[in-house]
């Protein structure tokens, strides 16, 4: 289920003192209603001249300092000498801001302005310089309010500020040595935010021997009703699933994370003797936190990001094959019931030598999507994004399974952009997937927290 949360704004509109100050205050009245429609919560202030004393910019300050928000939206309604507006957003330099200029308006057969985008460009390149963070919008004549372009940008910082408070549960370290899963603790704190939170898997492990099996039977009993069974799972199976399953939804809840990952292949699978499939995907139904598995920081942190940014529970997928315009993604174990085209489907099975678990065959939605995922080089961080359509796959399995070999939860994921270009800047096997074209909120978010768009 997609989960917004309220998006908190500063406003402050602004105007030449000798421009009639009903037009400066009429306009800035209009934009803010329209944003409040669109969701926003406004800490609002009268708009400010540039009176000689500078009265109006104290009281503006005054004003808007009374309440915290995570973006100020800065709506020039005329000219504006620019030591006016820069003597009201200096106090809030940290916070990203929207630099919006309005435009006039029709009056019987001439067109009326109060010279919105001379005050404007006045003020562009001196923000730029003195390192401001914003994002610069203009209503273009005889054109609507940018609504959904203010909205989207607000949307991103409202994310960024809540990255900082995020923290991400890791069960183990370095599944499988990889080392594209790894992380710099010290960076991603200072620029992205999240914390990442380590503990060993024997926490699972006592918690599952001290499960109430009463439970355990109660929910393995609703699970028969709940999924579709392809074929019926060995004694144990199931019940393992869900003291699993139980053992981390008590450390989550313990410890409030956000996000979730886990040592799979060399924890759960070699030590416990089974696979956590089965658990994850029940941890979905009942649960709105994105997880993945093999201690992926990387695509733990870029779950939240998209989160955040949309709503949506952000699953990950891996790569299994490229074509020349995309990609067949899939995952080998789980999904959220989220992206499940109809019922949550499991099979019993095993692959190798790890014992049988309730592996995931749900069939996929398709549509408009995106892919992302956060990497890193030292300390400068890269957002690798591709926008495509996700179209049901090919007739095609893994090798490895137990016959009857299953169809993993895949799509084919057909990019809007060159499959070349893409391929030569992977960052990793995991990208997290979400629905709908959300490229300008990735990039928003980027811009805001200083990471490369590549």
């Amino acid at each position: 289920m997609n989960e917004m949360r309220e998006i908190k704004a500063g406003f402050v509109g602004f105007g030449e003192v000798n421009t009639p100050k009903e037009f400066i205050v009429k306009r800035c009245e209009v934009v803010a209603e329209l944003l409040e429609k669109q969701g926003l919560k406004l800490v609002k202030t009268a708009p400010v001249a540039d009176d000689p004393a500078g009265k109006q910019a104290m009281r503006a300050v005054s004003e808007l300092a009374t309440e915290d928000f995570d973006v100020l939206v800065v709506c020039v309604a005329g000219w504006i000498p620019s030591w006016a507006v820069f003597s009201v957003i200096e106090p809030f330099k940290h916070k990203p801001m929207v630099l919006l200029g309005l435009t006039g308006w029709q009056d019987g057969d001439r067109f009326v302005t109060t010279a919105d985008q001379a005050g404007t460009t006045a003020l562009r390149k001196p923000m730029a310089d003195m390192g401001y963070t914003f994002k610069y919008i203009v209503n273009r004549r005889g054109k609507e309010l940018p609504l959904e372009e203010i909205v989207d940008y607000c949307r991103a910082a409202n994310a960024a500020a809540r990255l900082r408070k995020t923290k991400v549960g890791m069960a183990g370290y370095r599944d499988m040595r990889l080392y594209g899963t790894l992380y710099d603790g010290i960076s991603l704190k200072g620029q992205i935010g999240p914390e990442i939170e380590h503990f060993d898997l024997l926490e699972l492990k006592q918690i599952m021997d001290s499960i109430n099996e009463s439970e355990v039977e109660r929910i393995t009993n609703d699970l028969q009703e709940r999924w579709d069974f392809c074929k019926s799972p060995q004694p144990g199976t199931v019940e393992n699933s869900v003291r699993l399953y139980l053992a981390m939804r008590e450390k989550i809840e313990e410890r409030n994370y956000d996000a979730f990952s886990f040592m799979d292949v060399d924890g759960i699978k070699k030590l416990m003797g089974f696979a956590p499939a089965g658990a994850m995907t029940l941890l979905h139904d009942e649960m709105n936190i994105p997880t993945v598995p093999e201690n992926d920081s990387m695509g733990a942190v870029t779950q939240l990001i998209v989160k955040l940014l949309t709503g949506q529970i952000a699953a990950y997928l891996e790569f299994y094959e490229f074509m020349d315009n995309g990609a067949l993604m899939g995952v080998p174990d789980y999904v959220p019931a989220e992206i499940v085209d109809g019922k949550v489907t499991v099979m019993p099975n095993a692959f190798g030598d790890f014992g049988e678990g309730l592996l995931n065959v749900s069939k996929l939605k398709t549509g408009k999507a995106t892919i992302c995922r956060l990497g890193y080089v030292g300390d400068h961080y890269q957002m690798h994004i591709m926008t495509g359509e996700a179209q049901s796959p090919i007739k095609w399995e893994e090798a490895g399974w137990a016959p009857p070999a299953p169809q993993l939860p895949s799509i084919d994921m057909i990019f809007d952009g060159e499959s070349e270009d893409f391929l030569q800047k992977i960052i990793g096997q995991h990208y997290i997937f979400s629905f709908g074209n959300n490229r300008e909120l990735l990039e928003n978010l980027c811009h805001i927290l200083k990471i490369e768009v590549i």
